[in-house]
């Protein structure tokens, strides 16, 4: 909960003569379309579809057959399920899931979970612009396929989380996530029902993905997998873990004074300016002031966006990141869509409540979970070089200073190109269970900007084949 001193503190700062010209996108860390809510719902958009009380009724086949998805627009070949896991009964808490079989090789390729950052960003965002079968059309009523979709090789689930996120709902505010706990634990809910559903994929290798602050779920639900599976009456069989910019470990991210000032992007004035704000905020973290923290690392964020007068903090290349087809959210208003989704009326959100609950946990480590993650499975930390809000030099300050079995082995590896065919696709680094690389030519969303070489990495690292040193044929 907030404490009474956050409350004062935010409300204080907010009110101070300078924040309005400093809180020009108090949302980083979200996409470009954030703070969306629902548009009043017209025509036939049947209910919202509860799939818990036919999981624990044992009726498995009914409720397989009302998830699955037909028509909205979405082509008839590409088979889906959607619907809501109950993850918390007294607030009816549920989280909204749509499930993609693997168009390949259904039986044995490996089972993916995606999980989009924030917080409060739905992880439809990943499905229409990044990874997904298929974009929004410019007309915002059609789809055209994304020949690098995930789903090609891999069975994929994108749930909206945490509750209160895109379609997932709760009837009570003690339902949203504070913290990242509470997260894993509904997360780790959700995957279990969905293995008493689809039976048939508890014994292919299970994975957790996502990207920006998702690089805190994915931690925190392998965490919650790897506590309760000893004990597990259903054993997920775990194998590993990738996150795409991972906003995991905030105090080594609070220093983009020296990236964007050996970039050119801010001159030595507001270099030292950006300096002094990050020293404040570094021991804001390490005395537990967490608020005060966060309100420091947007103050630096909006320093050097009004200084530089450069907005866009997710590819250095853009002033403005470029738009991938049609508008996804007009797109899950259809009526149309929200039949075929099966869930009726309920309002969407990519609004500010997951957000604002969570600042008193934002700037929160989980740096002792991803330790203990690469201990035990493989670890992917993948990043795109043109990132600013989580860049790939901050993100090798957290690498550096990881403590597990081999982390000694990783700091003295060999840097290696990774080629994807004739191209130079970027670099990796390896030591023991953890992998990291640099992805060239892309930003936050790398599946966005590079879809080709996302395709290539996240084949091979569910496949345990990272990476090709050579060029290949």
């Amino acid at each position: 909960m907030w404490t009474a001193t956050s409350l004062i503190v935010l409300l204080a700062w907010a009110a101070a003569p300078n924040s309005a010209k400093l809180l020009r996108s108090p949302y980083h860390l979200r996409s470009s379309n954030v703070n969306r809510n629902s548009v009043p719902v017209e025509g036939d958009v049947g209910s919202r579809l509860l799939l818990t009380p036919y999981i624990e009724a044992g009726e498995i086949e009914e409720a397989r057959e009302l998830s699955t998805v037909k028509g909205g627009h979405i082509p008839e070949d590409i088979r889906s399920h959607s619907g809501f896991f109950t993850v918390n009964k007294e607030y009816n808490s549920n989280l909204f899931f749509w499930f993609f079989p693997a168009e390949h090789g259904y039986d044995t390729a490996p089972l993916l979970v995606w999980l989009q950052g924030g917080p409060g960003s739905t992880s439809l965002y990943g499905l229409f612009t990044e990874l997904g079968p298929f974009f929004v059309g410019l007309d915002e009523k059609s789809l055209d396929k994304n020949p690098y979709s995930w789903h090609k090789n891999h069975s994929i689930i994108f749930i909206d989380n945490p509750v209160g996120t895109g379609f997932s709902f709760t009837d009570h505010e003690e339902g949203y996530a504070r913290e990242q706990v509470q997260v894993g634990a509904e997360l780790y809910s959700a995957i279990i029902q969905f293995l008493k559903l689809f039976p048939e994929l508890q014994k292919v290798p299970f994975f957790i993905t996502g990207e920006s602050y998702a690089g805190k779920y994915v931690p925190a639900f392998a965490h919650t997998i790897h506590q309760n599976n000893p004990t597990a009456e259903l054993k997920i069989n775990f194998h590993g873990i990738a996150v795409g910019n991972g906003f995991t470990d905030p105090i080594t991210i609070l220093d983009y004074s020296h990236f964007l000032f050996q970039l050119g992007l801010v001159d030595t004035n507001t270099y030292r300016e950006m300096v002094a704000v990050e020293s404040n905020g570094k021991v804001e973290i390490q005395e537990g002031r967490l608020v005060e923290a966060f309100l420091s690392w947007n103050r630096d964020l909006d320093i050097f966006m009004v200084q530089s007068d450069f907005w866009n903090l997710y590819n250095l290349l853009y002033e403005v990141e470029p738009e991938v087809g049609g508008d996804l959210y007009n797109f899950v208003e259809l009526p149309e869509v929200r039949l075929a989704l099966h869930v009726g009326d309920q309002p969407f959100s990519s609004g500010g409540i997951v957000y604002q609950l969570m600042i008193p946990d934002f700037m929160n480590s989980v740096r002792p979970w991803l330790e203990e993650v690469i201990e035990n499975y493989r670890v992917l930390f993948y990043s795109g070089q043109m990132d600013i809000i989580v860049a790939y030099p901050l993100t090798v300050g957290m690498y550096n200073t990881l403590e597990f079995k081999d982390a000694e082995g990783y700091r003295n590896a060999e840097r290696v190109p990774w080629y994807v065919g004739e191209q130079l696709a970027g670099y990796t680094k390896t030591g023991g269970n953890f992998t990291e690389v640099l992805v060239r030519n892309a930003g936050h969303m790398v599946p966005t900007d590079q879809p080709v070489w996302a395709f290539d990495l996240i084949y091979r690292f569910t496949r345990d084949a990272l990476v090709p040193k050579n060029k290949q044929p």
